[in-house]
């Protein structure tokens, strides 16, 4: 289908691009040949930039922060804290005007007055006006140069349905006032005709996702619906005008979705003969030849036009880092060679099916266009199926040249406000002073021959292949994935058809009847049962105890690899296991679908990163010296009891029993009863991995019974629990008495959550702040101990946050677990929903409700609560509650806010959203958390990069998914042998 004619393209090629260059060159020699000290500052910025990686970094740091600085001194601060670290080589110039002694002082004022508009001059490069009447100015001036505009308004969240709304009604105001103003416009026949046919004057570049603030892949066919509400309005209105829309491709994990709604909306009646309607193609993602054939194919069926934009993708850093965080496969051709092989390779099949697609080449790459170009004139491409585009203010010299050859050029304006647009002009940045960027090589004076040869192909090449993290994490399910996606859904009808099954204890290899039975239900619907659940007696529980006692010797024999061999295997059951285990989650705790998941991989995850730990601590520690040896090494420590609760329903029992395995231990489990049918679903697993009869066992049962008689048991050696403050603290009291015939002291491990906190700034990312803190307060129902209960907000940001934090709240889909557009699904039980409702009773008292979300009168449900304005020593702001309530506290400084965060009895979780360095500085010193996250949520710790655990009131022991966590399952042994006889002792290394 592609390469019919190499030879003449290429040559073709390279006579076009030389022409191009030669007129982009001989322009710009124009305009910047003036003296490096008669440069303007923004200039001198991008040049700095380009020429320090230190200074890049920090510098755009910087950038990033802008817009939320509100004076002249904490401009001067924030640019003195970027620019003078360790790794920023400043230009002399610079140095001059940063040598100030403090923000306030005449050089900082001037610091501030020079850089802060030099970087508004540099956003106004590159976007084409800060409001309607301005961009009108902006692109009548380029019809003046006869280039054709389509027009993007900046905006990179939409967090709320509030917002979602405002970006219909501003793209239809939009549409409508150029509209207006097109009606004044004289026909330019080289942009508004194209072989007899008229062109719209006027064309819009929407985001998909932005119509609906939950969009989301696993809920395709909801976010499918409210998009589509959406999109209609608008192509309607688009229609009545006369303007033309095109739809712009974002990140990764929305690109199928997007294709998908797009391709089924145009197939509808009224919108199938609409020939004004575009969508984007990224040639830096390893899928785009499949997908711009399928376009095609689509197109066929369809039988009428539409506009693919082919662009090179302005994510790339972005979707590199999130695949790498995620284990995923890399999205994203890792060589920038290859995107533009790709590029080329795609131009080829866009032009040769020009009889079904309207091209527009997006690029600012000479080579690319030319090569669009040679292609196009090969073929005869009619003019109508054939334009290029570039983005106002990275390729104004290029767009020039083509239009003087003749050509449809398009000019992308975005426009907006400098807040919103700042992340657009950090990509803009960043490709502009990335190495491999055409824009910047060819202002670099390289060889003609170098700018122009063709890109070596290499799709293959990693140029992460050497970085190997120090733990591989199990992947989490990638739900933009349709097959994945589906396997997920299919799982929940699978397990659907297994409610009500019985679930009986495993005793020394045993599965054994009980007297008592109990139904685990379902918190969205209560009615439904999803097992029933055997609960052993004291004397079944004690019979355990002996069952353990006796496969304990041959257990703690049992070569480390061996036992970490049951692990593995026990990972591997897992992950086959993973979406039917996902499902039983969203049906026995009401927990969706990608949290559950989530939960999956961390499961996997202890299996695996413990028997690694174990076989490392196996090897021991030798001391030796002259004539004696000294062995350092770890012995099991015996029985040991594990209570675990039901908000981690498979994560926690697991991590916390595979570490008593694997380290030797025989181990009993007893599960939170509401959570005990995914424990047998555990039990299933460790059984068909391998484990012995009486090494692991199966023991559900009543908490203050048979839970009580296990902690006190004289031959059980230590107790591992999560769960509440108040059982933790009795668990602690009775595993301390010694009891007749026992000889040892028992360790308990607790952990017993949290009252957390995340502090946002005066410099914070709002967007994040805002997302970051909602998912954290109100993911899972808020029924985490590590989730955010507080939120400490600095006076000058506070009003926007509740603003936008309340709106964000009001968005969440509050619903049965199993749907998958619910975000927020039931509390766990009855007795949960009535405490934490006397809780919300308590927080009317004491503070102001800011919004309590509708929720379902069916099944367990508590909808999302915020109070704002409350004190630090609220009830609300001081005690757990274990559910979706946040309270909004604000603070006056810093040096307050972190006060407050402080001043509860835990120590979990905590977190901070800022953008200035010593506010960061200081949290990681002075924050009293077991764990602090800066710049995203609080929840979601992984294995190994992030161990898991606190301090004060909130738990003993080390951090779970830590080096040092399975120490406390052993005991240390030293030996220390005289190795000599007679005087005599072997020498290593001397004969």
């Amino acid at each position: 289908m592609v390469a019919q004619y190499p030879d003449t393209y290429e040559a073709k090629t390279q006579e076009i691009a030389k022409q191009l260059l030669a007129a982009t060159q001989e322009k710009k020699r124009s305009l910047f040949g003036q003296l490096q000290d008669q440069m303007r500052f923004d200039d001198k910025l991008m040049d700095w930039a380009m020429s320090n990686p230190g200074l890049r970094v920090q510098l755009f740091h910087f950038i990033d922060c802008l817009p939320a600085l509100r004076s002249k001194p904490e401009i001067a601060a924030h640019l003195q804290e970027y620019l003078t670290t360790e790794a920023v080589e400043l230009p002399d110039v610079l140095k001059k005007l940063l040598n100030f002694a403090n923000p306030d002082s005449l050089p900082g004022q001037l610091a501030a007055t020079t850089v802060a508009p030099a970087v508004e001059t540099l956003a106004q490069k590159y976007i084409a006006g800060a409001n309607i009447p301005k961009v009108i100015k902006t692109l009548e001036q380029l019809r003046k140069d006869k280039m054709a505009f389509t027009v993007d308004l900046l905006g990179e969240a939409v967090i709320t349905e509030t917002e979602a709304q405002s970006y219909l009604n501003n793209y239809l105001e939009l549409m409508e006032s150029l509209s207006d103003a097109a009606k004044k416009w004289s026909t330019i026949p080289q942009i508004d005709e194209a072989d007899g046919q008229p062109i719209p004057k006027v064309q819009v570049s929407v985001k998909l996702t932005a119509f609906y603030s939950q969009f989301d892949p696993l809920d395709a066919k909801g976010s499918e619906e409210k998009v589509g509400e959406r999109i209609r309005i608008l192509l309607r209105r688009a229609k009545e005008l006369g303007a033309a829309v095109h739809f712009d491709m974002e990140q990764y994990a929305y690109k199928d979705l997007t294709f998908s709604i797009l391709k089924n909306l145009l197939m509808e009646e009224e919108f199938r003969s609409r020939t004004d309607i575009g969508m984007t193609v990224q040639a830096y993602l390893r899928e785009s030849q499949k997908d711009l054939e399928g376009i095609i194919e689509w197109v066929k069926l369809r039988g009428y036009p539409v506009s693919v934009r082919l662009v090179k993708g302005a994510y790339w850093d972005q979707e590199t880092i999130k695949s790498m965080q995620n284990d995923w496969p890399q999205p994203v051709y890792n060589d920038k060679a290859a995107t533009d092989a790709n590029f080329e390779r795609l131009t080829q099949l866009m032009l040769e099916n020009h009889q079904y697609i309207y091209s527009a080449i997006g690029s600012h790459n000479v080579r690319s266009q030319a090569r669009a170009i040679a292609i196009a004139e090969t073929l005869n491409v009619p003019r109508r199926a054939f334009e290029m585009q570039v983005l106002y203010g990275m390729g104004d010299q290029l767009a020039k040249a083509l239009v003087q050859k003749g050509y449809r050029v398009r000019m992308y304006c975005p426009y907006g406000d400098l807040l919103p647009g700042m992340s657009y002009l950090i990509r803009r940045l960043l490709e502009n002073t990335a190495n491999s960027s055409f824009v910047r090589q060819s202002s670099e004076n390289r060889p003609v021959e170098e700018l122009l040869s063709a890109p070596k192909d290499n799709p293959n090449s990693n140029i992460f292949e050497t970085w190997k993290p120090v733990f591989p994490n199990s992947a989490d399910t990638d739900f933009s994935n349709a097959a994945l996606r589906d396997k997920g859904l299919r799982a929940l009808e699978m397990v659907r058809q297994q409610l009500g099954q019985t679930y009986q204890p495993l005793i020394n290899g045993q599965y054994i009847n009980t007297a008592q039975m109990i139904d685990s239900l379902n918190p969205s619907n209560p009615s439904e049962i999803v097992g029933k659940v055997g609960l052993i007696s004291v004397e079944q529980a004690e019979t355990a105890i002996q069952a353990a006692k006796a496969a304990f010797p041959a257990w703690r024999h049992t070569p480390v690899r061996q036992r970490a061999g049951v692990l593995r295997k026990a990972a591997e059951l897992f992950e086959q296991r993973r979406a039917e285990l996902c499902a039983w989650m969203a049906f026995e705790v009401g927990k969706p679908l990608h949290q559950g998941d989530a939960e999956v991989s961390e499961a996997i995850d202890f299996c695996r990163y413990y028997a690694d730990e174990m076989e490392r601590l196996d090897q021991g520690y030798q001391y030796d010296t002259a004539g004696e040896t000294n062995r350092y090494n770890y012995q099991p420590r015996g029985i040991s009891v594990i209570i675990s609760p039901w908000n981690f329903p498979l994560a926690i029992p697991v991590g916390m029993t595979v570490a008593s395995l694997v380290t030797g231990n025989c181990t009993l489990l007893k599960p939170a009863e509401v959570s005990s049918v995914i424990a047998a679903k555990i039990t299933e697993v460790l059984v068909e991995a391998g484990i012995p009869a009486g090494v692991f066992q199966f023991v559900p049962g009543k908490g203050s019974t048979v839970g009580s008689y296990m902690v006190q048991h004289p031959d059980v050696h230590m107790i591992t629990f999560t769960g509440s403050q108040e059982v933790g603290c009795r668990i602690y009291a009775e595993a301390a008495l010694l009891k007749p015939g026992q000889k040892h002291l028992k360790r308990v491990i607790a952990e017993m959550g949290g009252k957390n906190a995340i502090i946002v700034d005066e410099s914070a990312d709002l967007d994040q702040a805002v997302a970051g803190v909602v998912y954290s307060a109100f993911g899972y129902t808020g029924q985490k101990c590590s989730a955010c209960s507080r939120v400490v907000v600095l006076e000058p940001v506070y009003e926007a946050f509740v603003k936008r934090l309340t709106e964000a709240v009001r968005s969440l889909n509050v619903g049965n677990a199993v749907l998958p557009s619910t975000q927020v699904g039931p509390v766990i039980d009855a007795n949960a929903q009535q405490k934490i409702k006397e809780y919300i009773e308590i927080g009317k008292q004491e503070a102001e409700l800011a919004i309590q979300v509708a929720a379902p009168e069916t099944g367990y449900f508590v909808g999302p609560t915020v109070f704002i304005n409350v004190l630090p020593t609220a009830k609300i702001a001081q005690e757990e509650i274990f559910g979706p309530v946040l309270a909004v506290i604000k603070a006056q400084n810093f040096e307050e806010a972190l006060d407050i965060a402080n001043g509860t009895n835990f120590a979990l979780t905590g977190g901070l959203y800022s953008r200035t360095p010593s506010h960061i500085k200081k949290a990681k010193a002075e924050f009293e958390v077991g764990n602090l996250y800066i710049n995203r949520g609080i929840t979601g710790a992984i294995v190994s990069r992030q161990p898991f655990g606190g301090f004060k009131l909130s738990g003993v022991g080390s951090k779970a998914g830590g080096p040092d966590y399975l120490l406390q399952f052993l005991e240390p042994r030293h030996i220390t042998e005289n190795i000599q006889r007679q005087g005599f002792a072997p020498i290593e290394g001397v004969e």
